[in-house]
């Protein structure tokens, strides 16, 4: 018999409709697939330490209900067809059922039924589903049953055996289901778990899964209910819980508690801290998490988050009153006495339209110390050897060929010799920057393109910053501050940064336009400007003491004026007009081995011998300076606004690249940089002594070049280099290589650059880095790293302690490994640093992390360190 597809009704009563009690992604499945994997007794045992307080809820962003993927659908009052196709269709006139029998499908309100057979009973209005039951929902859920026993409607009724599969693959079991006034759902023995079901053997069970008595779901309060709960791994109970409650899986937001934090560290005891999560409205919320330590007393966190149309923003505040400050070292290394501790932090943007925003980041401290005596996370926190915060507010404009940039900041240092009064506040730094083309028949022929660059600088310090030239000299009280035996400039000691105002107003306009010959040489004039003012008025009043039973040690800001020419309060103005030309010719030669192109690339730049009108020797944003071949063919080399270059100078170099036919590819850049004529800029310090020892402070700069190639798409090598112009001999050398051969990847990276005394770098620095990963299978990897420090034994004794070193010392090191799939993630790693202990030297701090994600119901760290740094003694943290 042919199949049949027709309306399936009950005469006069009209069309029967409902819904169907089983719900994509909360009803727990009693027999669940066994899952392919296997771990070790001894870490099973761990993982039921670590999980005992899993469970409590999670916040997140919203979603389709059970209660919406539930509800009855009607059009206009009306309730829907139901259509019903098989291969038979059988009406049992005594007792008044039609069934569809063979291959049934029954299609209603989006719904799919699918079964053996499906019978109607016209006199109690029930609809049966037998044999290889199916029911697929609206949002694609599947629910796989031996039999569905529902209400005309699917308004109530019962599934037995019953496994539920939901688009965001996380699953439900239970032998049977009961559905009540279409807002209660229960799972009798029901099982939960976000893993898959293991292909090879479907019988084994998931990694993890929750099993309980009864699992209850309300849809109105979009909550679900565990009695007598299991936590099993691999199907071993490991976790009980006699009740427990989380809301809906498929409701990313909703009020309650969350994974408690337990935490122990030396200097605040055992501490425990419970999350409350408030979801006050689908785009705000608030956590508060109150945390009691037994040596601190109370310690607080509140963060409020709020999202509207055009932005978002957070605010975050904790703080304590300390019981026992003198858990803590005195200042300067730690904060001594100070009773109330505390932060606050916030983080905003706000689109004004399409082209700008405004935005904030900002983190208020008590002190210095704060954020690694109580380990709380913070988003603008950078920390390598040295740390600080960084506040900053702005306002942004991006044009397809310009950008408008207005901002403050504000840097809050937070490493042991971070003296704060000389941290700047800068207020403004305002960038502008616009590209035009220029058309040729608008222009009598020039054309090209132009540039206009603006930037308006201001900021201010209470203190001045000195470094010694050479080896650096510490304060005799603590060991901890820069100072100068002797302040003189250049020869003996730099100023780093003045105490007072600093205000610089720079524009550079820019022109250049491209010609090619009739032989493909490619010609580049240009002409450029650098008009700059600025305002010092420094202070020279101030004088500040470090002093201890170790000594005393004193520097005055009236120091800084002799680094500017002894003037203390002036205004400079000064201009910088300069045109060159730059000349390519690319020669390409094609053979059966390779695609070649050389290019001899020259340029020539003139400029009048010193800037035109008053200069100060104070440089604020122009300290960095590296010549490499990055910087080779710029106009100026220098990084910033307060220096540029002087005199004729002529930038010459090649570069040559190459494309297998392998697909391999290489490509290599050398080059010198000369001074034709007039003042080397390079070799005039400032304040600073930036310029010197740069290469660049001889008529005839050092060579520099690079050298990459990429033999194929597992492997890749870079070099970098500075040589000396006389001897050839290496100043400044750069190496990576990077693998990745499918299990195994890793990378190497070395760096050693010369000791440059004049600008404060004392020693050579030269350092290893190597990192690398194995997939031992598509789930487990081991991982590894080191950095060696190959200048350490150059060190002071002051700094490095009593520690002997070695030409390779492990700075850093770490090795770990761990099991990754859909639903688990689960890693131990060791890492052994060195860090600021906020006593002025660097010590070792070994850490042991443990970290378990499980999907949809969350995860739990435990970090354990071994020694007193201000890094965390322990933690275990959600």
């Amino acid at each position: 018999m042919g199949r049949r597809f027709c309306p399936w009704s009950r005469g006069a009563a009209g069309h029967f409709s409902g819904i169907s009690p089983a719900r994509a992604g909360v009803g727990p499945k009693s027999r669940f697939a066994w899952r392919c994997f296997a771990l070790k007794p001894l870490i099973i045992a761990f993982l039921a330490l670590l999980f005992l307080p899993l469970g409590l809820g999670v916040p997140s962003t919203g979603a389709q209900t059970i209660a919406e993927r539930m509800k009855p659908k009607t059009t206009s009052g009306k309730p829907e067809k139901m259509f019903v196709e098989a291969d038979e269709l059988v009406y049992n006139k005594e007792k008044d059922t039609v069934a569809a029998v063979g291959n049934a499908r029954v299609y209603y309100q989006g719904r799919v039924l699918e079964a053996d057979r499906v019978t109607y009973d016209r006199k109690t209005g029930r609809v049966f589903a037998e044999g290889h039951g199916k029911l697929t929902e609206r949002d694609g859920t599947i629910v796989h049953a031996d039999r569905f026993d529902l209400t005309e409607d699917f308004r109530d009724g019962f599934i037995e055996s019953l496994r539920t599969d939901t688009p965001d693959k996380t699953h439900f079991s239970a032998p049977r289901l009961e559905r009540v006034d279409e807002d209660t759902t229960v799972f009798e023995r029901g099982t939960y778990t976000a893993c898959e079901v293991c292909k090879n053997d479907p019988s084994k069970p998931p990694l993890w899964q929750v099993r309980a008595k009864r699992i209850i779901h309300k849809n109105e309060e979009q909550m679900v209910y565990y009695e007598d709960a299991f936590l099993e791994f691999l199907g071993i109970p490991l976790a009980y819980f006699p009740f427990f409650s989380a809301p809906d899986p498929s409701v990313k937001r909703k009020s309650g508690l969350l994974s408690p934090d337990f935490i122990y560290k030396s200097q605040l005891g055992y501490g425990t801290g419970i999350p409350i999560f408030w979801a006050l409205a689908p785009n705000y919320d608030l956590t508060f998490t109150p945390t009691y330590y037994t040596q601190q007393g109370f310690f607080a966190e509140v963060e409020w988050r709020h999202r509207f149309e055009n932005g978002q923003y957070y605010i975050r505040a904790t703080g304590i009153n300390q019981q026992n400050p003198g858990a803590f070292p005195a200042a300067p290394f730690g904060a001594g006495d100070r009773t109330f501790r505390g932060s606050l932090e916030s983080k905003g943007q706000i689109f004004i339209t399409d082209k700008w925003k405004f935005g904030w980041e900002f983190t208020a401290l008590t002190d210095k110390w704060y954020l690694y005596n109580y380990s709380v996370p913070n988003n603008t926190l950078s920390s390598n050897y040295f740390s600080e915060v960084t506040s900053t507010l702005y306002l942004t404009g991006q044009g397809d060929r310009g950008y408008f940039d207005l901002r403050g900041y504000y840097f809050q240092g937070l490493s042991s010799h971070d003296f704060q009064p000389q941290q700047p506040i800068v207020y403004p730094v305002w960038d502008y920057n616009k590209t035009v083309d220029i058309d040729p028949a608008k222009s009598a022929g020039i054309g090209g393109q132009l540039e206009l660059d603006f930037n308006f600088t201001h900021l201010s310090a209470s203190a001045a910053s000195f470094q010694s030239v050479g080896p650096r000299t510490l304060d005799n009280a603590y060991g901890l501050y820069d100072v100068c035996a002797n302040y003189t400039p250049n020869s003996s000691c730099l100023l780093r940064g003045i105490g007072g105002d600093y205000t610089r107003v720079t524009f550079d306009p820019s022109w250049k336009r491209k010609f090619i010959d009739p032989i493909g040489a490619v010609w580049t004039p240009f002409a450029f400007a650098h008009v700059n003012g600025s305002w010092v008025d420094l202070n020279t009043s101030r004088t500040y003491t470090f002093a201890s039973t170790s000594g005393v040690s004193t520097y005055s800001n009236a120091s800084q004026a002799a680094f500017n020419n002894g003037e203390t309060n002036n205004f400079y103005g000064n201009a910088m007009p300069g045109a060159g030309v730059e000349y390519r010719y690319p020669f390409l030669s094609k053979t059966s081995i390779a695609s070649t192109v050389f290019e001899p690339i020259g340029q020539i730049i003139v400029r009048p011998n010193q800037q035109l009108g008053t200069t100060s020797m104070i440089n604020m944003d122009a300290q960095s300076l590296v010549f490499d071949d990055s910087t080779l063919f710029e106009w100026n080399k220098y990084s910033g606004y307060d220096r540029f270059e002087t005199g004729t100078r002529a930038n010459y170099g090649a570069q040559i690249s190459s494309t297998f036919s392998n697909g391999a590819f290489a490509k290599a850049v050398f080059g010198q940089s000369y001074q034709v004529a007039g003042v080397n800029s390079y070799a005039t310090p400032d304040a600073a002594n930036v310029g010197l020892s740069s290469g660049l402070d001889t008529r005839r700069s050092d060579y520099v070049g690079a050298f990459s190639f990429i033999p194929n798409s597992m492997l890749s090598f870079t070099a970098k280099g500075r040589f000396d112009v006389d001897t050839f001999e290496p100043r400044r050398i750069d190496l990576a290589a990077n693998a990745n051969f499918g299990a195994l990847s890793g990378s190497i990276q070395y760096a050693n650059y010369s000791a440059q005394p004049l600008i404060g770098y004392d020693v050579r620095r030269e350092g290893l880095g190597l990192t690398s990963k194995y997939k031992v299978t598509d789930n487990y990897f081991l991982q590894g790293n080191v950095v060696f420090d190959m200048s350490r034994h150059l060190y002071p004794q002051s700094l490095i302690g009593t520690t002997t070193s070695t030409v390779f010392f492990p700075a850093t090191y770490g090795i770990g490994g761990g099991y990754e799939d859909e639903c688990t993630t689960f890693s131990l790693n060791y890492t052994s640093t060195y860090q600021d202990n906020g006593s002025g030297t660097l010590v070792r701090n070994q850490t042991f992390l443990l970290s378990l994600q499980l999907r949809t119901l969350g995860g739990a760290k435990i970090s354990q360190s071994t020694s007193s740094t201000a890094a965390l003694d322990g933690v275990y943290r959600q």
